[in-house]
This record gives C-alpha cells, structure tokens and sequence, in this order.
C-alpha cells in the first residue's frame, strides 16, 4: 500500500535547523545538499514503508501511534504517526537528540 506523506511544519523547522547548522555553523554547503537528498529519497521510501514499520517502544509514544524511520544515509530520523494512508511526518532528530523527553 502506498501513503501520501505529509511533513507538518513542526518537521519542517525541525530539518530547516540542521540544514542551517551545517551551511552556517559548519560552512558546508554539500553537507547541507546531501541531507537535503537524504530526507527527500526518505521521505519517498516512507510513502512505501509507512505501515510495516513497527510504533515506538516508548509507551507514551506508542500510545500515541508514533512510528520511527531513519534516514537511509545520515543519523536522523523522523518520527510519524498514520491517519488512514497517510504518514504524517510530526518531527525531524538527529540520534544523539534525547527525542523521548521532547515528545512527552
């Protein structure tokens, strides 16, 4: 089954952050572009994927439905929730982020 993946904006300022981190902080412009890549070539992947994927193990987090997806090549990952066929994309972290204390 496919999903429509829908990236709220919470997400979007979530993944704007790291890109701004990497062109400003770190002056890397390739770095900024391949994330840039990863998310999208992601974020295509979840519209196939979204439903297999097991929820979280966090129970507050499973309890709200989430699920979690990394990125294929960088140490991100989004966390999403499923309203019918859609995978809606509610936050962007990266894996060293104590993402559970946020959500909750």
């Amino acid at each position: 089954m496919d999903y429509k993946v829908m990236v709220t904006e919470d997400a979007e300022q979530d993944l704007d952050q790291f890109i701004w981190y990497l062109l400003f902080e770190k002056c890397n412009e390739q770095a900024a572009g391949n994330l840039l890549d990863d998310f999208e070539k992601t974020v295509a992947r979840l519209s196939q994927v979204a439903g297999s994927l097991k929820e979280c193990e966090n129970p507050h987090l499973k309890q709200l439905g989430y699920r979690r997806i990394n990125f294929l090549n960088h140490r991100y990952f989004m966390l999403y929730r499923i309203e019918e066929n859609i995978a809606i994309v509610d936050n962007i972290f990266h894996e060293l982020q104590d993402y559970e204390d946020r959500m909750i």
